[in-house]
This record gives structure tokens, sequence and C-alpha cells, in this order.
């Protein structure tokens, strides 16, 4: 009897631990600022304050989801669940930065909003022919990128969607027309994401585009309701993904399998970067209902799988963001992967992929990493859409914002119960939206609020949105940085699911020097995408600083954020930067020294591209 209720004693304690030891660990590691503070005391006390500027910009964006066809209404809200997005670009070369927002329902429009020159935007979608992009049987809007695909100087629109894929190329900045080539693009994806490289260094874009749900579901005339994923952790049934060759601007082909990038595996998101310095750009990819993967390029030839050697792909997820950034100010670039966490249901935490060093395997530098989310305080999500990176202070380490929330419907109720039943079931039952419960407007991870996570320098971050005036719980989606006004402060634009476009103004402590570049290619891709530029200056306590950035042909989730970079540098003493130094796409190097600090460069290419310095 005694051992009985030893035995019994040890049941109850095991589940009490696998209940609320997570959430113990979460209050002990949350490092948060709950209190609503003044604009000036935010300023004094974290270096920045954000507001809300929507209206008084003149911005009225508001998406509108999708619909689906009868077979899947009852579980409507999970398959139209994506859609909202944003992505910056200077579409009229006026220094200005722009940005477009799509929609998803049929009929509604996308909208692209010009930067005035004082600061405000003006709608002008209609006026450039890139609004009327969500009808069928063409498709609906998940998000677009921008690169320069012809190199002529003015930067291109790709659209991706849940349907045909469309590329517009940029008229001189009076208005887009369609590619030509754009048959050469697949008839039917479903896609959530895409992101531009130049991945044989020739000098043109290409382009790399993911699937979610499988190329022959269509949700508005759906012919088999077996669509959804086979596995809640190893599934393997999702869309294809596509690697495009840009043939010199003309069209694109399809070398997805010889490069060997064909696989099935739910991609919600993917970024690239030159991730092993070989000069050639990698690719990162957060997969839903499993395993991230990290592609590493083989001298432009074949791209080979290393995310179990990384460690990257160990443990499956559900992957929702990808972003790759040097937090440590090491020069070097770690990864944040946004996933799912529900208190009480579900503790997937993201993950923060710190580099630790690397190793060769067939002469391919493998980077090696560990994960290193929950010492940083990173580690607790929500839903977490997507993490996305700025210098928010400009106190010269990058600071991270989380978009958070799925489905916000009828308050007090709860999907959750019903959702775990089918994610548990065997594959037969899982793969069927028919078995998946109706939704009937409840509550499925909503009302989570996104957070802003100030980077303290220390290894640590602390979460301050409330505190500097980013409250927000709209169920948001995708979040891109800009600087409206070419101030010096990255401002923020949230897209949120089914609700209006959230911009915020940021304000930062004029003690804070920043500096901006904005580069472009010659030898390669004009928009200069995969090349990256190392900071490198003395802060006001004769401290050594560095820092690395990549310009981005899309990161995080559905978003692209400006072109430029943009470097806080704390407090400073020098009126300049002691280096920039400039890695292209390829290998070549040029190396500037002495800029001047709180105004943006613009550095072209050298000529020769065996130029070092």
């Amino acid at each position: 009897m005694k051992a009985s209720r030893l035995k019994y004693g040890s049941v109850v304690l095991m589940f009490v631990a696998l209940f609320f030891v997570p959430e113990l660990i979460r209050q002990l590691t949350d490092q948060t600022d709950r209190q609503q503070t003044s604009a000036e005391e935010a300023i004094a006390r974290y270096g920045f304050v954000l507001q809300e500027v929507s209206q008084e910009l003149g911005i009225t964006f508001v998406h509108q989801r999708c619909d689906v066809d009868d077979p899947l209404k009852h579980i409507q809200p999970q398959i139209a669940a994506m859609g909202a997005s944003v992505s910056v670009s200077d579409v009229n070369n006026d220094g200005l930065q722009d940005f477009y927002v799509t929609n998803s329902a049929f009929g509604e429009l996308n909208h692209l909003y010009v930067q005035r020159a004082d600061g405000t935007f003006e709608e002008q979608a209609l006026t450039y022919g890139i609004a009327d992009l969500n009808r069928y049987p063409e498709g609906s809007s998940m998000g677009s990128i921008w690169a320069d695909v012809n190199n002529d100087g003015w930067e291109d629109l790709f659209v991706y969607r849940y349907g045909k894929p469309a590329l517009f190329i940029n008229q001189q900045g009076q208005k887009f027309i369609p590619f030509d080539g754009t048959a050469q693009f697949p008839e039917w994806v479903n896609s959530n994401s895409a992101v531009w490289l130049d991945y044989n260094v020739d000098g043109y874009i290409d382009l790399f585009l993911t699937g979610y749900f499988k190329e022959d579901v269509d949700i508005w005339d759906l012919e088999d309701t077996r669509m959804m994923p086979d596995s809640y952790e190893f599934a393997t049934n999702g869309g294809k993904n596509y690697l495009l060759r840009n043939d010199g601007g003309l069209g694109f082909t399809d070398v997805t399998q010889e490069m060997g990038l064909d696989n099935r595996k739910w991609t919600l998101a993917v970024t690239s970067v030159d991730i092993n310095g070989s000069g050639y750009p990698d690719l990162i990819l957060a997969n839903d209902y499993g395993v991230d993967e990290l592609f590493l390029n083989v001298n432009g030839e074949r791209f080979v799988d290393m995310g179990p050697t990384s460690s990257l792909g160990d443990i499956p997820k559900s992957g929702m963001s990808i972003t790759a950034a040097d937090f440590y100010n090491q020069g070097e670039f770690s990864l944040y992967v946004t996933n799912i966490s529900e208190a009480g249901v579900l503790m997937q935490g993201n993950n923060l992929w710190v580099p630790t060093g690397s190793t060769m395997i067939d002469d391919v530098a493998v980077p090696l990493y560990t994960n290193t989310a929950t010492s940083a305080g990173v580690e607790q999500g929500e839903w977490a859409y997507s993490g996305a990176v700025s210098d928010l202070n400009n106190d010269g380490t990058l600071d991270l914002y989380i978009a958070n929330g799925f489905y916000s419907a009828t308050p007090n109720t709860d999907y959750w119960y019903d959702y775990t039943k089918v994610v548990g079931a065997n594959s037969q039952v899982i793969i069927n939206a028919s078995n998946w419960p109706a939704m009937q407007e409840r509550t499925f991870s909503g009302y989570q609020q996104n957070k802003v996570l100030l980077n303290s320098g220390t290894g640590r971050f602390r979460e301050v949105s409330t505190a500097v005036g980013a409250f927000l719980d709209k169920d948001s989606r995708a979040v891109a940085f800009l600087d409206i006004g070419n101030d010096g402060s990255m401002d923020m634009i949230v897209a949120n699911q089914h609700a209006p476009v959230s911009v915020y103004q940021n304000r930062t402590t004029e003690d804070h020097a920043w500096i901006q570049i904005a580069l472009t290619g010659t030898n390669t891709n004009s928009s200069a995408i995969g090349a990256s530029v190392t900071m490198q200056w003395t802060d006001a306590q004769g401290q050594a600083r560095t820092q690395k950035q990549s310009v981005s042909g899309g990161e995080a989730f559905s978003s692209q954020s400006a072109r430029v970079l943009h470097f806080g540098l704390g407090l400073m003493d020098s009126e300049t930067v002691d280096k920039v130094t400039v890695d292209w796409p390829g290998g070549s190097r040029q190396v500037f020294e002495r800029l001047s600090h709180s105004k943006k460069h613009s550095l072209s290419e050298a000529s020769e591209r065996s130029f070092d310095n």
C-alpha cells in the first residue's frame, strides 16, 4: 500500500511539473516592464517611444481575409489565417521609403503608400497598376517582395498568392507592367513567403518561393478535403518550394530539383544570408509541422541541408518566421525562429540560435549553433507569427519585435481543446479537413499582445511594449521597419490579419548617434541583395564595437524592411565611425574609413570585382 501511494504521488508530481514548471521558468526569467509611462519618461528610460500614427499619416488600409470553399468554412479562420503582409521599397527613387500592403479577399485592393516630402503618405496602387490582384482564378495575395530583377535601377514587385504568382516591372517610377515571362512561374502555388537571392552570383537576382498547401489544392474549388498536414511534427505533404533562376532579366527557369531544394515540409517563412562567409547566399527555412532547415550554398552549384549538423534542425516545432541578425555584436549572424506557445497547452518556445563555431564537411563550412533563447529572455512568445529586428533606440544593439495572435473571436471562448483532439490523432485523421472540429467563432490563441524586446547589450532582452507606447493585440502577422522622414529613427509597420494596419512613429533620444548605408551593386545585382556591411566604431566610453547586417530580399514572416541598412551607434564622442566593410556577393570587398555618422551614405560597388582593401 505504501509503495502504491508513493507511485501515485510520483505520478501526481510529474503532471504538476509538466503544467507548472514551464510557467515557473517563464516567471523567473521574465524581464517585463508592464507599466505605461509618458513619452518623455520612455525616452529617458529606454531611449525611444513609439506612437501609432496611421490616421495622421493618411494610412487607412484594412486587411480582409479570403473566403474558402464550403467544405472548409467550418475552419475558415485556420485556412485563411494569413495574407496580411508589408514590404518596403523606394518605388520612384526619390529617397523616401514607400510601402506595399496586401489584401486577400476577392475584390479587395492591395495598397501602395507613396511617401510625400512631409512624411505623410498617398495611396497610389491603382495609379501604379498593382492594386486589383485579388480575384479568381488568379488567386488571393499573401505577400510581396521587391528587387530590381532586370538591373535597370528601379525596384520591381513580386506578389505571391494562393494562386498564380505575379511579377510587375517598374517603369521608371511611373507605373508597373506585368512581367512578360510570368508564364514561366508555376501555375499555382499556395505560398506564404518568398525571398530574393542571387544564388549563382551572376549579377541577376533569383527567386525562392515557398509552398504551404500542396499546389493541387484550390481552397475555393476543393476537390479533396485530404489537404491538411499528415503529421503535427513531421509532415511531408506540404506544397513544393521553388528556386527560380533569373535568366538575365528575360525570364525565370525552375532549377529546384537540380539544386537539391525539392521538398514538401510546409514552409511558412524563408530568409537568405551568407551564413558561413562563402560568398554565396544560403537559405534558412522555418517549417510548420516539422523541423527547420539550413541549406548551405556550395559555390552556386547546389544546396546541401545541414540543419541537423548545425543543430538548427534538431527538434520539430511550428516554425513561423526566421530572421538572421547580429544580436550580440560579434560580426556573426544568429538566427531567431518564432514558434507557437500557449500557456498550459503547448510550450514550444522561440529559438535563438547563436553561432559557436563551425565544422568542415566535404569542403563545406557548416556553422554550429546553440539555442540561447531561454537565457536571453526571448523564448516566450505566444502564437508568434513574426520576429523582426531593428535598433529601436539607436544604442548600437539590435532589438526584437514579436507579432503574436492567431484568431481573436468571441471573448472568453477557446478552441484549443478541440484542436488538440485532432492534432494528436493518427495521420489519416489529421490529414482530412472534414475531421477538424468546427471553430464556431471561438477564439484560438487570440487577443495576444505583441512584444517589444529591448536588447540590453549584455545578452538579455527586456519586454517594454506597454511602457514605450506599443500595446497591440490585433492578430498581427508581418512587421517591417523603415525611416519615415529620414530622421534617423526606425519606424515600424505592423500588418494585422483581418484588421487595420498599424504604423508606429519612433522618437529616439537625441543623445544616440546613427548611420545609414544604402548600397548599389554594379557587377552584382543592383539592389545589392546579399551584400553585408560590417560597421566598426568606438563609443563614448572608448569601447570598440562591431555590428554586421545584410541587405535582405525578404525576412521574418511575409515582410521586407527597407533596403537601406540602419545602424544605431549609441553615445559617440567622435564625429565618424572607424570603418565600414562591404562584402559583396561573390566575395569582393570594399572598405570605407571615417564616414560621418548621423547621416545616410550611398555606396556603390567598385567596378573591379577583385577590389579588396
